[in-house]
């Protein structure tokens, strides 16, 4: 389905509903599944889509993905997304090479225009061998190594031994070269935009703010919502309540707004058991019953938890009730899903409109990812033991090794108000005042002046004398003698006992 390019007004950009309806009644090709042809029919129909309907290496590359994680629909757009990124490669390749197909890129006599092609697609610069988007680039030479895998099996099916000897050299040709060529590059590039990267941080002002301001509106869309149900309240309330989740439990976006209803339904309403509870104190016995717990899947299949306030859990009650009601179709499984659709709402997307609304100092720093550096950067000031660091990485979703090593205070901060520490005492000779301490119990005050030891001035005039002692002879001896030559290195054994005398105040024992 194409439009008019001489309509007056533009339409928004993204699919529609229409688009994708038409483009799903297209024939099925051969070869590939409905599942992902439905799949690609709600991608945006352009050039692209074109190009990988057509393709049929990258229908096979995306009917295995489809295989491996089309069950999961959270993973569809990861899907749609690779496919694309090789269906921009073969369209770029055919401006700047004589490829045509991805299949040709798998030739090991194309492997050159294959680079060219790479370099050209992500904006590989020769002057100074950088890469606009060095991710892409990576991305890129993990696809095709894949997909000549994928062709090299097809190969061996049909007994088609020179294809297969085709995509065994080319993979060969990839682990010798492509790392000169393009990955070298790209990692170099990502390396220089980290290097020295400032970290941004919320301020505790802002995270203030936002909470305030997604209360009053937690507040009036519930309101509104309870009184008079429809749609647009409805996708506000949820929208609200899925940034609030995050906020306060530090979650990845991407986990949060992928939680199923069945999960919230299914959560443990039973009260705290006996035994447990004379463990805890009566402030933490209160926090248990006041908080309720929801696991959802997180990274990597792994199952977490979510804690949820009694103003979350009211909304989100609300929420299901008038999912019907507020157009939700039946088939979309999600908490925060978008009405009419079978998605949910984007955790990011939601986060960055209420920070610009909220009237922050800083709307970039409240996102998931550095709220969840904030909390774990500032648990190390809270001089956690390794148990309780061990707990909040659990809950975070963590490797405590990842945590550790990524999340601390910033470099620039610990050089500033930690090393200085130890450079000032070795500065001003007061190390040994310090013997057995940490760094967080070692308190130099920088504007302090350090007094001169008395013995050590003395001993310093007493030689400053002796020195002007020694000048003054040596001055006195080559007046009498201008001819020959003063050596510095020869001395009197009447000079010498002279100069001990006066530097010691003792007669030298002969």
């Amino acid at each position: 389905m194409k439009r008019c390019p001489l309509r007056g007004v533009l339409p928004k950009p993204g699919r529609t509903r229409a688009q994708s309806i038409c483009a799903f009644a297209q024939p099925v090709q051969e070869g590939v599944s409905k599942g992902l042809w439905k799949l690609l029919s709600d991608m945006k129909q352009g050039e692209v889509v074109d190009v990988i309907k057509s393709d049929h290496c990258i229908l096979k590359y995306g009917e295995q993905k489809y295989n491996l994680m089309g069950h999961r629909r959270s993973d569809h757009e990861l899907i749609r997304q690779k496919m694309r990124e090789l269906g921009r490669l073969v369209l770029k390749g055919r401006q700047v090479s004589p490829l045509k197909s991805l299949e040709e890129y798998i030739d090991p006599a194309n492997f050159q225009h294959t680079v060219n092609a790479v370099k050209a697609v992500t904006g590989f610069q020769c002057e100074t061998n950088k890469i606009a988007v060095p991710t892409l680039a990576n991305k890129l030479g993990q696809s095709l190594m894949k997909v000549a895998d994928i062709v090299s099996c097809d190969a061996r099916i049909s007994g088609d031994t020179t294809k297969v000897q085709k995509a065994e050299d080319f993979k060969h040709i990839y682990q010798t070269r492509w790392r000169e060529m393009i990955s070298c590059h790209a990692h170099n590039t990502l390396e220089e935009k980290r290097y020295n990267a400032p970290l941004i941080l919320p301020f505790a002002d802002d995270v203030k703010k936002l909470h305030i301001y997604l209360k009053e509106k937690q507040q009036e869309y519930y309101s509104t919502l309870f009184n008079a149900p429809n749609t647009k309240t409805w996708a506000k309330l949820a929208k609200v309540t899925l940034a609030q989740m995050i906020i306060f439990n530090r979650k990845r976006q991407g986990e949060a707004c992928l939680m199923p209803v069945q999960s919230f339904e299914s959560r443990d309403k039973s009260t705290l058991n006996s035994d447990i509870a004379d463990s805890l104190s009566e402030v933490e016995q209160a926090l248990c019953k006041y908080f309720s717990r929801v696991e959802i899947r997180g990274k990597r299949g792994r199952k977490i938890a979510v804690l949820l306030a009694p103003e979350m859990i009211k909304s989100m009650e609300l929420l299901v009730k008038t999912r019907e009601v507020c157009g939700v179709p039946k088939e979309n499984i999600y908490m925060f899903a978008i009405p009419g659709c079978e998605t949910s709402f984007r955790g990011s997307d939601c986060l960055r409109c209420f920070a610009m609304e909220c009237g922050a100092k800083c709307p970039k720093a409240l996102s998931s990812t550095k709220l969840r550096k904030h909390i774990s950067t500032m648990s190390r000031v809270l001089n956690m033991n390794d148990t309780e660091m061990d707990q909040l990485a659990d809950f975070l979703g963590h490797d405590i090794r990842i945590h550790r090593k990524y999340y601390r205070l910033p470099e620039g901060t610990l050089q500033l108000a930690k090393i200085t520490k130890v450079l000032m005492a070795m500065e001003q000779g007061r190390l040994n005042e310090f013997r057995g301490k940490g760094l967080d119990q070692i308190s130099i005050n920088p504007t302090e002046c350090v007094e001169p030891d008395p013995g050590i001035e003395s001993e310093t005039e007493l030689s400053d004398h002796s020195h002007d002692v020694t000048s003054s002879e040596t001055a006195g001896t080559s007046g009498v003698n201008s001819s020959r030559p003063v050596n510095t290195n020869e001395g009197s054994p009447e000079r010498t006992r002279e100069v001990m005398k006066v530097t010691s105040g003792k007669e030298p024992v002969q």
